[in-house]
């Protein structure tokens, strides 16, 4: 086989490998915060090297090793996520310039990604995948002369070891009574590795072991979201951006190179550390996760004992208000999501996977998010439908259709026809001058828009509102629904004259709170 399908087919044997184990991984996770997804940040991040191969024509092993340390970089999923892109530009880089693939050059690479791992984080701490990573380095220099399937089998019986003593090393572990999330998560791709080498059938996964309440709670971040995001540009200075997001958070890494930056921290101001990002070039993968959520949702989770339904619910939304009706309408989940702050996909997996049901609907809500929600769907470890909803209205009328204990596969048929049935519009804020569609609109004044369509612009509230509102009424309706956003000005004139030109409709308002749109409005 070419390096290229070699390397396929090892990347794969990882993915499968730590497929295996991704919830109990996620269930260990209690450091840096217990916000249950290390599992499932590493497998996101191995699988999009996987996808990158699988797309992949490198015709040398310089240009697989840049497309694959690429790939990790853009596709690294969370803190965990992060170190491990470095674990694999550390072993890639070195098995590019190796003059051969044996044994020697393997303990080399294993090396170099211990080193790479160790350098990206400001300050290491033992008794985490970083230690496991130097271990697994350690043996691969003893089995230099032995062969490579022969070496990587006694790599992983020390990760083994190395794993279970990070119970040790770390005191948050020690009290928790568990081992290192990272650590194991790291150990399963190394070995899925093995086994594929050896050419044998991966071996039973590790069992998961019932955790003690002192895994199960604990204490929060100091900080609430887990931001990370990627700058493009040229000449780009990992550690510039970094002095710069040091003063808004902690658990700080920047790394790659002049020409593309990932970037992770913990912090109360996301908006503040994408500022910082865009400063100096073009910021694209934008995730922003609520660890608060995730701890919950974690903990709910690890101490549910209610019966499963047979379907559940998870709704991407933003407002205090949202979250409310959607609940009030049978969601299970929330994930906090919505106009610039679209959830990564491990977000939306978690709660999925945190949903006490044994098959799931998931609505995203948004256009921006139906992808990320079609990528948590494929690596559920339960069936989940895709409702794909590109707004907040279209949801709600989604979930009047819902019944727990139809199939997910009959419950989003019928919620897809209940989403079809409804018109959506919304007034939002201007946010520059422009034109749009021939309309022209000043910043800070109100925009409508009617089904995507902008229908009416202007400095009055009211005007616009009822703009949009006629608009979704074209054809007979017989319930408009208003959902106010977050600082909306009175409906009162507005809900006035409507009741007045439209005397048999049924008018309902919502307190929904959501950002950027002070109303949504949908017609049924």
């Amino acid at each position: 086989m070419t390096d290229l399908e070699t390397l396929r087919a090892l990347v794969d044997a990882a993915c499968a490998s730590l497929e295996r184990s991704r919830r109990r991984i996620d269930d260990l996770n209690v450091y840096p915060v217990p916000d249950g997804d290390t599992g499932t940040n590493l497998l996101l991040t191995a699988r999009g090297v996987a996808d990158a191969l699988a797309h992949s024509e490198a015709g040398d092993r310089q240009a697989l090793a840049q497309e694959v340390t690429r790939a990790a970089l853009l596709s690294a999923r969370g803190n965990s996520g992060v170190i491990l892109s470095q674990i694999v530009r550390g072993a890639a880089e070195a098995l590019a310039d190796a003059d051969a693939i044996d044994s020697r050059a393997v303990a080399h690479a294993f090396r170099a990604a211990s080193d790479a791992a160790y350098a990206a984080v400001r300050e290491p701490v033992e008794g985490t995948i970083l230690t496991v990573a130097r271990e697994l380095a350690d043996e691969a220099d003893a089995q230099q002369d032995a062969a490579i399937a022969e070496l990587f089998a006694a790599v992983v019986r020390r990760g083994d070891e190395a794993v279970a003593r990070t119970t040790e090393q770390l005191d948050v572990l020690r009290q928790a009574g568990v081992v290192d999330a990272g650590a194991a998560g790291l150990l399963e791709l190394v070995r899925g590795i093995a086994a594929s080498l050896a050419g044998e059938e991966l071996p039973p996964p590790p069992s998961a072991e019932e955790l003690a309440p002192e895994a199960v709670h604990q204490a929060q971040s100091r900080f609430r979201y887990c931001t990370t995001f990627v700058v493009e540009g040229e000449g780009l200075d990992a550690d510039a951006l970094e002095r710069e997001l040091e003063r808004l958070g902690d658990s700080l890494m920047v790394v790659g190179d002049p020409s593309a930056l990932k970037a992770h921290v913990h912090t109360d101001d996301p908006d503040a550390a994408l500022a910082l990002g865009a400063a100096v070039g073009t910021v694209e993968r934008v995730e922003v996760a609520d660890m608060r959520a995730q701890t919950e949702e974690r903990e709910a989770r690890l101490t549910s004992v209610e019966p499963a339904a047979r379907c559940g619910v998870v709704a991407v939304s933003a407002g205090a208000g949202n979250r409310r009706l959607f609940e009030s309408l049978g969601a299970a989940r929330i994930v906090q999501g919505g106009q610039t702050m679209n959830p990564p996909t491990a977000e939306l997996l978690a709660a999925l996977e945190a949903t006490n049901a044994d098959e799931a609907v998931l609505l995203p809500n948004n256009a921006n998010v139906i992808l990320a929600a079609e990528q948590a769907a494929q690596l559920a470890e339960r069936p989940v439908e895709v409702v794909p909803t590109r707004s907040l209205q279209a949801g709600l009328a989604a979930l009047i259709a819902f019944n727990p204990e139809r199939s997910a596969a009959e419950n989003a048929s019928e919620m897809f026809g209940a989403a079809e049935t409804i018109v959506a519009g919304e007034v939002a804020t201007a946010s520059r001058d422009a034109t749009i569609a021939g309309v022209a609109v000043r910043r800070d004044e109100f925009l409508g828009l009617a089904g995507g369509r902008v229908v009416a612009a202007g400095p009055v509230f009211g005007e616009v509102g009822r703009a949009v509102a006629e608009a979704l009424l074209a054809e007979p309706r017989d319930v408009l629904t208003l959902v106010t956003g977050e600082g909306a000005p009175s409906l009162d004139g507005l809900l006035d004259e409507l009741a007045e030109r439209h005397p048999e409709l049924e008018i309902e308002v919502h307190e929904g709170g959501q950002p950027h749109y002070p109303l949504l409005l949908s017609a049924e």
